[in-house]
């Protein structure tokens, strides 16, 4: 048997050697095709269908329609889920892969820009939990907020005045960077653990500027924590700010605003962030965020064309 055997191997050398293959020649894995290298996947934030007004909209249905739509993943916004119960968990993971669906991502809020400790060990402790959550669905990914100072309490006010706020009386940005470094620092084991990468998004607070949010991402020089860039949360300029955190993002969240935005429209040319997202060779997910007045049916539908026909 050992004799016959080695025949074998000494014969198929000679033949990968008459047709000038060595055998690392013939092992060798092909690339991909020009058309799929660095290849964009698309999908839909659940946060499309339901902008925290009522009727809320079931992650089932989007998956369903992200489905129909032929995109990839979805994007699923925490305070959407109809439970956290696990048996919840796992019917969510079974639907969506009976639908050829990924779980990509689970969107939370939390803020760490509060000078209360407990406080922040509050937000901490809910992070921790999500990451948890997110293990559990074998979701690979959750955004992160760093947070703001919470002088302007209205959401629409702080809409009004471009994202800017001022600094709580008798603290410093330097304390609100300090903290919400610290509380991401916290953090890391259990993103390390479960293997869910943390993706900080230029929100509102800290992260409204790319200086800020990079001041914060580059402090920790973490593999768990990257970018998540939102391409409409630049409210000003947005080309140059996207290009600055492009280099970190490791999943976008791209906005459309068909009918008019909830809060603000933005005209943005998805061709040019399209070539910023090529020029550092992104290869993740694109997840649409629709947050326009249309119907989310058919402004979802407009927005996967675009979406395609910029990203190719």
């Amino acid at each position: 048997m050992q004799t016959s055997r080695r025949t074998f191997l000494k014969t198929a050398a000679l033949g990968t050697a008459a047709l000038g293959i060595t055998p690392a020649q013939h092992a060798a894995v092909p690339e991909a095709p020009a058309s799929t290298q660095g290849r964009i996947k698309l999908a839909i934030s659940s946060y499309s269908y339901w902008h925290f007004r009522p009727p809320k909209t079931k992650i089932e249905t989007v998956i369903d329609e992200a489905a129909r739509l032929g995109v990839e993943g979805v994007d699923i916004l925490h305070r959407q889920m109809d439970s956290e119960d696990s048996g919840y968990l796992q019917s969510l993971k079974r639907h969506a892969f009976l639908n050829g669906i990924d779980l990509i991502s689970l969107s939370i809020h939390q803020d760490f820009v509060d000078p209360a400790k407990e406080v922040r060990n509050q937000n901490i402790a809910h992070t921790l939990h999500c990451i948890e959550l997110a293990y559990e669905m074998g979701i690979p990914c959750i955004r992160l907020n760093s947070g703001r100072w919470g002088t302007v309490k209205s959401f629409d006010k702080l809409m009004e005045m471009r994202g800017e706020e001022p600094v709580l009386e008798g603290y410093t940005e330097d304390d609100g960077f300090k903290w919400c470094i610290d509380s991401i620092e916290t953090c890391l084991f259990k993103a390390a653990e479960c293997g869910v990468i943390l993706a900080l998004e230029n929100h509102w607070g800290l992260t409204r500027s790319p200086e800020g949010l990079l001041r914060i991402v580059n402090a920790i020089d973490s593999p768990w924590l990257g970018v998540l860039m939102d391409t409409g949360n630049f409210l000003e300029a947005p080309y140059p700010k996207l290009e600055m955190i492009a280099p970190k993002t490791v999943f976008v969240q791209a906005k459309t605003y068909y009918g008019g935005g909830e809060w603000y429209t933005l005209d943005l040319d998805y061709h040019r962030i399209g070539e910023i997202l090529r020029s550092v060779n992104y290869r993740g997910y694109v997840a649409i965020e629709f947050e326009g007045k249309e119907e989310a049916k058919s402004g979802v539908e407009k927005s996967v064309a675009l979406m395609r026909e910029a990203f190719g």
